[in-house]
């Protein structure tokens, strides 16, 4: 395993992240809604960081479920509270292919939201990504498979307090483990 970003360049770029989003909203009241379950780490620390008046609520998505690539995104909206002619901030771990974010914001919008804006704490640079980017981003890395800080494989390493690489013989071990 290897650090990618440390737990004090995490907590610096959370405070970035907020400062990004209070300006944003100058103290207009928003609904933050998390992306279940990887976002729980950011959407916690994030949130207690943030001035503006705020609701909260969470909406699951997942498409790796044990991969290390993204493969068909399924959502489950049922915990989503109302959102009807709100501005909505969702939170998510990472824009990876942007897939999640782009039908995400589309069903909340749907939904009745008044605007949607994206914060992601880490945003993959690679091809092939979806038109919709995040509005806020704390990091850029590059397209490796990361943990750590709510990211998982196999629902293992969400704990780490800093955002690692995983290596292939790390990916082999967990996912005959767990998998």
């Amino acid at each position: 395993m290897r650090t990618l970003i440390t737990e004090p360049q995490l907590a610096d770029g959370v405070s970035r992240l907020a400062g990004e989003i209070d300006r944003h909203y100058q103290g207009r009241p928003i609904t933050v809604v998390a992306v279940l379950t990887g976002s729980v780490v950011l959407f916690a620390d994030l949130i207690r960081r943030l001035s503006m008046p705020q609701r909260v609520g969470v909406v699951q998505a997942s498409s790796y479920r044990g991969g290390t690539r993204p493969g068909e995104l399924v959502i489950d909206a049922k915990m989503l509270i109302d959102v009807k002619n709100r501005d909505v901030l969702l939170v998510d771990d990472i824009f990876d292919t942007g897939a999640t974010i782009a039908k995400l914001r589309d069903e909340l919008l749907a939904f009745g939201a008044a605007s949607v804006a994206t914060a992601v704490l880490l945003r993959k640079v690679r091809e092939n990504q979806h038109t919709v980017r995040p509005n806020f981003v704390a990091f850029e890395i590059p397209d490796e498979f990361v943990v750590g800080y709510g990211l998982d494989f196999h629902d293992m390493y969400r704990n780490l307090p800093f955002i690692a690489v995983l290596e292939p013989d790390e990916i082999a071990a967990t996912a005959a483990e767990f998998g």
